[in-house]
């Protein structure tokens, strides 16, 4: 507190703010800032109420392509299963017989790295055995029968990739010939697919941009810019258009026929859809 004099000589007391009078006229202030604030928000957004935001006009194409490429790759897979009354005994046997087809295969010049084991089964058989038993009282106490082990199964599954084509058919009756139980999906493969899938894609995109062209010329609009691209997947397809044909007899003469299997071709798609932004 302070003391003065006004103009008539008496003494005045000047008794300055509070703490808590200033830090409530703070508060007001910076409430008020903060609510004329809010409202210019509102306001700025209110004035977008019944019109439409700026967007983008692009125009939307699609194209397909296609390219066709003869296999230079096989694979296909087979299994040995053997039962026995013992799984020592179960997977011994099955060990020789694919000694017999692993020497068959090497003797076909088959690389190692080509023989694959996809998988190994070893499991126990049983077998429901019924029992005489007279029951003299229901329900019956004792099962009418059980399950009684009699023996395993071993299965083993292999895949092998074939680079000779030629002596795919001679291979597939040499496996079966050797002790393979099931012989199944021989699938004919492009080792190296890349340049025919770019060569499809190649179309594809070709075809679009025909298209946008046009549709540019028809609306007489003008191409700005790609917007976005988008590539369907890509599945190779077999397709037997022409192609050569797998020996109809193995070296002897003697030896049964083996399977004649057409080659053929595969084929590769592209699917593209292209937007433009257009002006």
């Amino acid at each position: 507190m302070t003391m003065g004099n006004n103009e008539e000589g008496k003494v005045v007391r000047i008794i300055p703010p509070q703490p808590a009078v200033i830090a409530v006229s703070i508060l007001a202030v910076s409430g008020a800032l903060l609510l004329f604030a809010l409202f210019m928000n509102t306001l700025a957004e209110h004035q977008y109420i019944g019109r439409d935001i700026n967007s983008q006009t692009t125009i939307s194409v699609s194209g397909d392509g296609e390219a066709y490429g003869a296999p230079d790759i096989a694979s296909v897979s087979f299994s040995i299963t053997q039962d026995a009354k013992t799984a020592t005994e179960a997977r011994q046997m099955v060990d020789a017989k694919m000694k017999k087809i692993h020497d068959f295969l090497t003797k076909a010049k088959i690389a190692e790295k080509d023989i694959k084991t996809t998988s190994y089964d070893l499991s126990p058989k049983y077998e429901w055995q019924q029992k005489q038993i007279v029951c003299i009282a229901y329900p019956c106490p004792q099962p009418p029968g059980q399950q009684v082990l009699t023996g395993y199964t071993v299965t083993q599954s292999v895949e092998v990739k074939i680079h000779d084509l030629d002596n795919a058919g001679v291979l597939l009756g040499g496996l079966t010939d050797n002790g393979a139980s099931n012989v199944s999906g021989l699938n004919f493969m492009v080792e190296n697919p890349d340049g025919l899938q770019t060569k499809a894609r190649e179309e594809a995109i070709g075809k679009a941009q025909a298209k946008a062209e046009q549709l540019a010329k028809d609306l007489h609009v003008k191409l700005v810019r790609i917007v976005s691209f988008n590539e369907g997947a890509n599945y190779p397809i077999y397709y037997a258009r022409g192609g050569m044909e797998m020996k109809a007899m193995s070296a002897d003469a003697g030896a049964p026929p083996v399977p004649n299997i057409p080659v053929g071709e595969n084929k590769y798609t592209s699917n593209v859809t292209i937007t433009y932004e257009i002006r």
